[in-house]
């Protein structure tokens, strides 16, 4: 157990304690309804905190609201400082790595009026976890016993129909640069605008290290094979309606193969001695 800090030591006075804070819950990802009751059931429980105005939730990858939705949310609602909380296990460096880099980025491509953000790190190193812990495999110990299948299931799959494939690079640069940010955008509008089926059916992807890791984060579209770097929620936009559904490459946000190695365009060239 660890050694609890004796009542007499007062912790520093947090800006982040003051009244009026928005707190948000960050799930990874979503597909049913039930994963919704649930992050709406523990933003109610957050909403209850003292000093804790309002709570929501989001999911980082596949799910609405998306973490950049619930965040221009608050925004807008004006709250003076919000609170980000991961709900996952393990936290790892690469999710908080690109987590702090998005936020930074989406503040800078809407500059003013951010509240102040606040993003807890591990939940592991909470002193109350070990309770937490001891609930969950007491509960594990109540529940019954799972008994092998008696019956094999049968199986049968659909070949897709898609033509079209898109691989978002999940390559420790790509993942740095924020790749989960933008797989998460993407799948959400391959839902929203119902891209296995409107064109010529497009499937998503994430797939290993695509190459050129200096253009992180990357995206190829197939079957062009086109490479897409330095891509944002605006970059995906663009090309799921003009490449996806118009058949248009987006010049933009493209790079071809040229045989010489490519920097991503508007970031400035390393100085040479002279």
């Amino acid at each position: 157990m660890r050694d609890k800090a004796p009542k007499s030591i007062q912790p520093a006075p947090n800006p982040a304690d003051a009244p009026g804070k928005a707190v948000l819950l960050v799930a990874r990802y979503a597909f049913a309804a039930a994963p919704h009751r649930d992050m709406q059931r523990l933003a109610r429980m957050a909403g209850l905190l003292p000093g804790v105005e309002h709570a929501t939730f989001c999911f980082a990858e596949q799910g609405t609201p998306s973490l950049r939705e619930a965040l221009l949310a608050l925004r807008k609602a004006g709250y003076p400082a919000v609170l980000i909380v991961p709900l996952m296990l393990p936290v790892e460096p690469s999710f908080l790595n690109w987590m702090t880099r998005s936020l930074r980025r989406w503040q800078a491509e809407t500059p003013g009026g951010w509240p102040r953000l606040h993003l807890a790190r591990d939940m592991t190193q909470s002193l109350h976890f070990e309770t937490l812990l001891a609930s969950l495999v007491r509960g594990a110990a109540a529940e019954l016993p799972i008994a092998p299948a008696t019956d094999a299931l049968p199986e049968a799959s659909l070949v897709p129909a898609q033509k079209r494939r898109v691989l978002v690079c999940n390559g420790p640069s790509c993942n740095s640069a924020g790749a989960d940010a933008i797989w998460g955008h993407l799948r959400n509008e391959q839902e929203r605008r119902k891209l296995r089926i409107a064109g010529d059916g497009t499937m998503t992807a994430k797939s290993t290290c695509l190459g050129p890791c200096s253009l992180a984060p990357v995206m190829q579209v197939f079957p062009e094979g086109t490479y897409y770097g330095g891509v944002t929620e605006a970059a995906v936009d663009r090309i799921v309606e003009e490449h996806l559904l118009g058949g248009e490459v987006v010049e933009d946000f493209a790079y071809r193969p040229t045989g010489r190695k490519q920097r991503l365009r508007g970031t400035p060239s390393p100085k040479t001695e002279t």
